[in-house]
């Protein structure tokens, strides 16, 4: 069986490799591909495979997008961070998806799933079309972040960030038990992945947990000061123009 990776972390990467290689020797990797561009290129080039596995979130955007440059025959397994309340979607025309971080059982079961259907019975077309439409009737955001750490990913519960600070062009991720872990990531996209009733971009630095404010003090030129439950590196200064917004959001009720 030929297969193709498309992932964008090298560690996910090798870590996939490895399992495949331990469920199933006959399947082959004949490509691994990083993004949006690289994956319609080479499937605008090349012969369609057995089976892809496929990660949600690029470097470069959505994995949906390829859809829309080109078609992909063979069967998909997705590789998500979404939570599985929001993916029945996924379960149609037998395209499976497996929650990372992958398990080993989850990702043999998905396997032996594909080598019991015939492909010509698949049709991509149909499952994508199904998954973009749940997706954009209901935004799913992240219970978890997958925290890249060395050679091991770390998911961490949303529930335990208190806030999210940009420092030297990477996002530092900091908990209620101020563990902090780097990402290489804007804290725009970070905030895409987050709900907006429990995180606040409140500046250019900061990504803010509704659970994690403490009070909000009076400050220069009418902005206000936002005081967390834990240390920051710097004072959290909101403009004035923004108070009212501010305001707003830390009336939300926590949940």
């Amino acid at each position: 069986m030929r297969a193709v990776i498309i992932e964008d972390e090298f560690v996910a990467v090798q870590h996939l490799r490895r399992l495949i290689a331990e469920i199933d020797r006959n399947i082959e990797i004949i490509a691994v591909l990083q993004g949006i561009e690289d994956s319609v290129e080479w499937f605008s080039l090349h012969p369609s495979p057995d089976l892809v596995f496929m990660d949600i979130h690029l470097s470069d955007g959505s994995s949906f997008m390829i859809f829309d440059k080109v078609k992909i025959h063979a069967p998909i397994i997705f590789t998500t961070a979404y939570d599985e309340f929001a993916l029945k979607a996924f379960e149609v025309n037998s395209i499976d998806y497996i929650l990372k971080p992958i398990n080993p059982e989850h990702l043999a079961r998905a396997i032996k799933k594909f080598s019991n259907f015939n492909n010509s019975k698949i049709n991509n077309e149909e499952a994508i079309a199904a998954m973009l439409s749940m997706l954009k009737r209901e935004k799913v955001y992240k219970s978890y972040l997958l925290m890249n750490q060395g050679y091991r990913y770390i998911p961490v519960s949303v529930d335990e960030i208190a806030y999210i600070y940009s420092e030297d062009k990477k996002a530092k991720i900091t908990t209620f038990d101020e563990k902090t872990y780097f990402e290489n990531c804007s804290l725009n996209e970070i905030k895409e992945q987050l709900d907006p009733s429990k995180f606040y971009r409140i500046n250019r630095q900061f990504i803010i947990s509704h659970k994690a404010v403490e009070d909000v003090t009076f400050w220069e030129h009418g902005n206000l000061r936002v005081n967390l439950v834990v240390k920051t590196p710097e004072k959290i200064i909101i403009n004035k123009a923004n108070n009212t917004e501010l305001k707003e959001w830390l009336l939300k009720v926590k949940k």
